[in-house]
């Protein structure tokens, strides 16, 4: 939606580094491009060099959030929507994206194991565990983080613990036919 748009910051803007994953501050009056908008994070390149922002900070790129959901969808409507369920879940995680690559991380195969749990006493846990393309991929933390508020905002979960593991190591076999084709592979 905003890919390509060019900006000049409005004030100074807290964003995580790409690849290293720091935290950073890019200076009001930075000028810089919108690269890649996907499930919410936006990512964007300054002469600093490429960085992750966050929705709520679109005020500070000249731009407004969009009024559908990261997918292009409609916002979904989750009250009354009842106990979480599967669907749910990997609904969100298809949500998640690494900034350097346009495909989720679910069509990535970088999701291992998803495990919704009905806790007796009432709400729900969810257990991801997932991988990276590569181990040293400073990013890991961000894209589990980012894993864990999307499925936290999932009506009816209340917990949500996203691991990162390293077995098996990740190939791209992995890769569903859907990233394949996105990434140009078939």
């Amino acid at each position: 939606m905003h890919e390509n748009t060019e900006f000049n910051l409005s004030r100074d803007l807290e964003a995580i580094q790409i690849p290293s994953g720091a935290k950073t501050t890019i200076p009001a009056g930075t000028p810089g491009v919108v690269t890649q908008t996907l499930g919410g994070s936006y990512t964007i390149a300054t002469y600093q060099g490429l960085a992750r922002v966050s929705e709520k900070d679109l005020d500070a790129l000249g731009l407004e959030k969009p009024a559908t959901a990261p997918n292009g969808s409609p916002a979904p409507d989750r009250e009354g929507a009842g106990p979480a369920d599967d669907k749910a879940v990997w609904d969100q995680l298809r949500q998640c994206f690494d900034p350097e690559i346009p495909v989720n991380i679910v069509d990535l195969g970088l999701v291992y194991d998803c495990q919704l749990i009905q806790k007796p006493e009432g709400g729900s846990k969810v257990e991801v565990k997932m991988t990276l393309t590569a181990p040293g991929c400073g990013m890991g933390p961000a894209i589990a983080n980012d894993a864990q508020s999307k499925i936290l905002s999932i009506e009816g979960v209340d917990e949500a613990d996203v691991q990162l593991v390293w077995d098996p190591p990740w190939n791209q076999n992995m890769i569903s036919e859907a990233g394949r084709m996105k990434l140009g592979m078939v």
